[in-house]
């Protein structure tokens, strides 16, 4: 097995730790694991692609994949789109609302008498994704995980979701154009982060550019 890197991108409100579990799965099956931190509420979503982005060049190997999770996804993407000179690797998308977030449009509305506590709590990453006119198609080969254990703050923002969903992403709004393939798991979308059926699905993906049959 090679040494190519894999850089595991944490969601909304998380840090890089989220994501160690995976890191020690992709690790096991010979990959250099690199987990990444960025600040999903305070910085756009244009700077947290070029901080990525920067990080990814700073590695200096041939071939880097990515496995990223929620809104790292939406920066994985981005940083990808506005630097196509990145190494060449493939991509593991773990509930990402690429098609718009219907819980996170909810949660906008959200107010404390005139104060809109709900903008501030989704953070500028994300609204800029949402506000996007068109979004960006990867070239790198895609596999996506959805889950479909309806567990999470998006009972509580959208209340019920009108589809299956992993408690925050509906199963349509993770389709991306051109993905390769898309597995539904039964997973919550917060329990993608340890679960093994995940983890294994994912380094297959990295590995051969398809899911487990």
């Amino acid at each position: 097995m090679s040494r190519e890197a894999v850089v595991l991108v944490h969601g909304l409100w998380m840090h890089g730790v989220v994501m160690t579990p995976l890191a020690r799965r992709v690790a096991h099956h010979g990959y250099d694991a690199r987990t990444y931190s960025y600040p999903s509420v305070r910085l756009t979503l244009t700077e947290n692609a070029d901080r990525l982005a920067a990080f990814v060049e700073a590695l200096a190997v041939p071939a880097v994949h990515f496995v990223a999770h929620s809104a790292g996804g939406l920066v994985t993407l981005t940083a990808l789109d506005r630097h196509p000179h990145l190494p060449p690797g493939r991509i593991v998308l773990l509930g990402v609302p690429y098609g718009g977030s219907l819980a996170a449009e909810n949660l906008l509305t959200w107010q404390l008498g005139s104060v809109a506590v709900g903008h501030g709590m989704l953070g500028r990453t994300v609204r800029d994704w949402l506000a996007l006119a068109s979004r960006p198609v990867p070239a790198h080969e895609t596999g996506v995980i959805a889950g479909r254990v309806a567990f999470g703050i998006g009972r509580a923002v959208a209340p019920p979701l009108p589809e299956e969903n992993d408690g925050i992403v509906g199963l349509s709004e993770t389709a991306v154009p051109g993905m390769r393939e898309r597995l539904v798991l039964d997973v919550s979308h917060s329990g993608m982060l340890v679960s093994s059926a995940v983890g294994q699905a994912a380094c297959a993906f990295l590995h051969t550019g398809h899911f487990p049959a």
